[in-house]
């Protein structure tokens, strides 16, 4: 799955001398953390966050009054507050790739370009929502993890065991084991009883680490 599939569009922009307060207000209005900032012609120049805004407002131990202060906040804007060295992504970049960029750059979201434009805007929360789905974490089911080496064939082997069971499987996912020689895979599997489930696999994995049921969750 690529950016394209997945990001926000169209996206919420700001200009450069548009009002820190204004800017505040728009974020807290959309549930939104980071602002793309374009000039009047639509051309990105730069992002805004809410945490470098939340930064410049006077401390409550200034000696301003409130009326102060307020006077002071209608005359800044966002434009020395902003950061110019944007990173972003194209719409054909994959979901995890923007992930590792993100994880890597300890930063919440990416602008999405198209050749000079901005098309978009993908976030760590559009990212987890797309894990939720990956994991099946709305799906009920029977949901098993156990440790596998690192060999060909054994994920085919157990997918192959799981369907001739009968089972249907819902998500399926590998992580890092403890060594280079090991890993963990996670696999939802519905229509299947979990004790048959376990016995089946067993003969394809180095341990059965947790079994559980899961129920649907999609409140």
């Amino acid at each position: 799955m690529l950016v394209g599939n997945r990001m926000s569009h169209p996206v919420i922009t700001v200009y450069p001398d548009t009002l820190l307060q204004d800017a505040l207000d728009l974020m807290h209005k959309e549930k939104i953390r980071r602002l793309p900032v374009v000039d009047h012609r639509g051309k990105l120049i730069g992002i805004v966050s809410e945490r470098v805004l939340l930064k410049a407002y006077p401390s409550d131990a200034t000696s301003l009054s409130v009326w102060e202060m307020r006077s002071i906040m209608k005359k800044v804007t966002i434009e020395e507050f902003l950061t110019r060295e944007v990173i972003t992504v194209t719409e054909d970049t994959p979901l995890e790739e923007a992930a590792r960029i993100m994880t890597d750059n300890h930063i919440s979201g990416l602008p999405v370009m198209r050749d000079d434009k901005l098309v978009g805007f993908i976030t760590e929360t559009d990212l987890f929502k797309i894990f939720l789905e990956v994991m099946g974490a709305r799906d009920p089911g029977v949901r098993i993890t156990a440790e596998v080496t690192r060999q060909p064939g054994v994920l085919a082997s157990i997918t192959k065991a799981i369907h001739e069971l009968g089972g249907d499987i819902m998500a399926l996912g590998t992580f890092m084991g403890e060594s280079a020689d090991t890993g963990e895979i996670l696999v939802k599997v519905d229509c299947v009883d979990p004790k048959q489930a376990v016995e089946a696999i067993k003969p394809f994995v180095v341990k059965v680490i947790d079994v559980r049921g899961v129920s649907s969750k999609r409140d």
